[in-house]
């Protein structure tokens, strides 16, 4: 369980903890690990997991909105109001999401929520289920009163009405486990997928990768493994490995300001250090649109000074502080940022199907095949996006194969020192969803991960890389939805272990993103 680890877990890590002489005593450990978990005391944290029971917190918020809902529309019905829906509903949720939004928006789909709700995968602070074809996915507060934090949901593949998703068609390249080709299609038919890629491999094999679906359905393009998708957040994890391949040549420190090595824009709080920028705890704020037909210039975008509104400290998301890193890395190497991580990062790893595109690739391009990307229309048909790119390409520019972030996955050790890829690998900062960060990557503890997701208007990317290093696997799709449980499953057979439900049990989670 990832977001609250169990009981047993957390006793032999207080153990191992105070005998690599981190703690006194094992009451110092048990303490800083409860105060880790959102806790004041190791009590609390035993009250908190022993309260989830065999149902967790979301899972009861889940079931609450199916029944507080189940009349919704009716003459009678009376709607909850802001005081209710702040018992159920945290201050930031409904910040996003004004009271009167949010019900309108239950209420248009309250007659699919009527019935049983369908737990499919669960912790004590997140759960996933199915509503009469929906994939609902809810987090809460890691403390009481444990209200909803996300609430994200998504049709599954019985409610696309385009056929041609029904029985995609498939491809393969290399090794491929049997088992994984066919949980492609599978995955891609059910839960309503244009196209699926999927990649894995162990510490010193070939990458393997398989495709099912459509790369264009307005040009019956069937999808192949040498298409490449946009890879969103997961080239955060691509930066920082580039800003960590710079700290070992010795060009920069990461706990100096960031504002040393910038000079074209700068940071509002001077105080900003690379290492805040790399675990999303620098306070910098993001603009309003990520993405453009082409790749704009950054002031453009910022203007001189790069706002840091936000409180420092604390994790939150931002690709605007990514897009300093672009610049810093850029300043550091004499190069444009594209040309550099591409010398300290791409070109190393044998990444050759990946680049840094200025604008959304060609179609018909044979070396560098792009998909094309989709959102679901209300009437439940696939509806292709404009062509864009993300404004900032060193928070959402690359676009790759699944195999290629394999490759990346798997090797990016090799261009750093061990001291490096241990920072790298270990929790800095705690996300709101239980999830720790690391640079340029979110860190699952109980279940030995690594790993980075990212999502975008009509895509969507998911890499997860054992601790050791011995295996890593990445899933791709060209619609948004929530890809980790597909790439845990594809993992968890990759590693030999039992494959969990498709639509997840959690263990794989390693989320970097708002809900």
């Amino acid at each position: 369980m990832p977001d609250q680890a169990s009981l047993r877990y957390l006793k032999l890590e207080a153990k191992r903890r105070r005998a690599a002489g981190e703690f006194p005593t094992l009451h110092d450990a048990q303490r800083a690990i409860a105060r880790e978990h959102g806790h004041l005391s190791w009590a609390a944290l035993r009250d908190a997991i022993g309260a989830a029971g065999n149902e967790g917190h979301a899972a009861a918020q889940l079931r609450w909105i199916a029944a507080r809902f189940d009349g919704a529309g009716e003459p009678a019905w009376p709607a909850p109001g802001e005081d209710e829906l702040r018992e159920h509903f945290s201050g930031e949720f409904l910040a996003a999401i004004p009271p009167d939004r949010l019900v309108a928006m239950i209420t248009g789909v309250a007659a699919e929520l009527r019935g049983d709700v369908v737990i499919t995968g669960q912790t004590p602070f997140t759960a996933q289920a199915q509503f009469a074809g929906r994939l609902v996915r809810a987090v809460t507060e890691t403390r009481p009163p444990y209200r909803l934090t996300g609430l994200r949901q998504s049709l599954l593949g019985e409610r696309i009405s385009d056929p041609r998703t029904a029985e995609p068609p498939t491809s393969a390249d290399g090794p491929v486990p049997g088992a994984l080709r066919a949980q492609a299609a599978d995955a891609a038919a059910r839960l309503g997928l244009a196209g699926l890629a999927l990649a894995g491999a162990a510490a010193g094999d070939e990458a393997w990768a398989a495709a099912a679906g459509w790369a264009s359905l307005e040009r019956a393009e069937p999808l192949r493994t040498s298409h490449v998708f946009p890879a969103y957040q997961v080239t955060m994890a691509v930066t920082a490995v580039a800003v960590l391949c710079l700290a070992a040549s010795g060009r920069l420190r990461l706990d100096d300001r960031a504002n040393t090595y910038l000079t074209g824009v700068r940071l509002a709080d001077g105080a900003v250090t690379i290492r805040d920028l790399l675990t999303h705890t620098a306070g910098v704020i993001d603009p309003a649109g990520l993405s453009a037909p082409a790749v704009p210039d950054l002031e453009s975008v910022t203007g001189p000074v790069i706002a840091c509104t936000g409180k420092r400290g604390p994790f939150g998301p931002s690709h605007a502080g990514y897009a300093a890193l672009g610049e810093v890395i850029a300043e550091r190497t004499g190069l444009t940022y594209q040309e550099a991580v591409t010398r300290l990062v791409l070109r190393p790893l044998d990444m050759g199907h990946s680049r840094f595109p200025a604008t959304r690739p060609a179609d018909g391009d044979a070396g560098y095949p792009p998909v094309t990307e989709y959102v679901v229309t209300a009437g439940e048909g696939f509806t292709p996006l404009d062509a864009a790119v993300c404004v900032f390409p060193a928070a959402g520019g690359l676009w790759a194969t699944a195999a290629d972030l394999v490759r990346f996955g798997l090797g990016w050790p090799s261009l750093l020192p061990r001291t490096l890829t241990a920072q790298a690998g270990r929790p800095h900062a705690r996300q709101p969803n239980g999830i720790h960060v690391g640079l340029g990557w979110a860190v699952n503890e109980p279940a030995r991960l690594i790993g980075i997701v990212g999502e975008g208007p009509g895509s969507a990317a998911s890499l997860l890389v054992s601790a050791d290093g011995s295996h890593a696997c990445a899933a791709m799709a060209n619609r948004q939805i929530l890809l980790e449980p597909i790439a845990w499953q594809a993992f968890t057979r990759l590693r030999g272990g039992p494959a969990g439900a498709e639509t997840g049990d959690g263990r794989g989670k390693t989320s970097t993103r708002s809900e």
